[in-house]
């Protein structure tokens, strides 16, 4: 039976054997749309059936759930109540940034988060092109450079506060300016198409932060690491933090484990610049 030091091993190992199909396939993934209009490929399909047979042993555990982007029954356990009474919850995004898959752009991740008690616990991101990692190993959390190999150059993530400037890049998602406009000269939108990278790339400076409503699997994997940096999810209407899985922040037909409303990942003190210099415009 697994025990809790065992699963960062486990989660490292999904990660890299999960890369190794991503990149095999790459040029061979026959992306196509499911029935909501979402990129899926080949390699999703592969990397979500590795995920259920590596964890099969643990998810035979009453306490453990399984919450897998590709696996249409996960939505059995959209109910707060059955959440609360799983100790651990594990969340599957098996390619994040699919669309950038699909046309080979190397900035796609390979995500996995378990939640303890409601609460973002472990997480491992792996950029497999980038040979990048990002993890949590329940209490620190880590960058490793050259990943999985003998050149493997780990830093660890220590609270961050990036002062704004002309320099500064801010994150945001392809949907944002159906709903908000931005326009500022201190600093500079860019959009990367792929939730796992607006999210850990501002906890190794680069970038002040993100802004999206995504689904928990987009950022479970990230969540822990978030929070080593000092980073925190609030929403944009009220500052309201994103610190537990409270389902009432979530959709749960429509889209559903998506967020209800728009987050923005950012210090403490940089939430009032960069919330101030949104203004909404449409409904989306």
């Amino acid at each position: 039976m697994f025990k809790s030091p065992d699963y960062l091993d486990l989660m490292l190992r999904f990660v890299r054997l999960g890369g190794d199909i991503a990149i095999k396939n790459i040029d061979k993934s026959h992306p196509c749309l499911k029935s909501d209009k979402t990129i899926v490929t080949d390699t999703d399909r592969a990397v979500s059936r590795l995920a259920h047979k590596m964890l099969k042993p643990i998810l035979a555990q009453a306490d453990h759930i399984l919450i897998d982007e590709e696996d249409p029954a996960s939505i059995q356990y959209l109910d707060q109540t059955r959440l609360s009474q799983s100790k651990y919850i594990w969340s599957v995004d098996p390619i994040d940034g699919t669309r950038l898959y699909a046309n080979a752009v190397p900035t796609f991740g390979i995500s996995i988060g378990l939640l303890r008690d409601l609460k973002p616990w472990m997480g491992v991101v792996y950029f497999p092109v980038l040979n990048e990692l990002f993890f949590c190993d329940g209490k620190k959390s880590y960058f490793v450079q050259h990943a999985f190999s003998k050149k493997a150059k780990k830093k660890l993530i220590t609270p961050i506060d990036q002062t704004i400037s002309s320099q500064t890049i801010f994150f945001c998602n392809d949907t944002f300016f159906r709903k908000f406009a931005f326009d500022d000269p201190q600093f500079h939108v860019m959009i990367q198409a792929c939730a796992v990278v607006n999210l850990l790339w501002p906890t190794v400076g680069r970038g002040c932060g993100c802004f999206l409503r995504s689904s928990l699997w987009d950022f479970a994997g990230c969540w822990p690491s978030i929070h080593s940096a000092g980073l925190e999810l609030r929403r944009v209407r009220d500052g309201k933090r994103l610190n537990q899985l409270d389902l009432d922040l979530f959709k749960t037909e429509v889209k559903p484990c998506e967020l209800k409303e728009h987050f923005l990942l950012s210090s403490s003190r940089n939430f009032k610049v960069i919330s101030s210099k949104i203004r909404e415009v449409g409904n989306s």
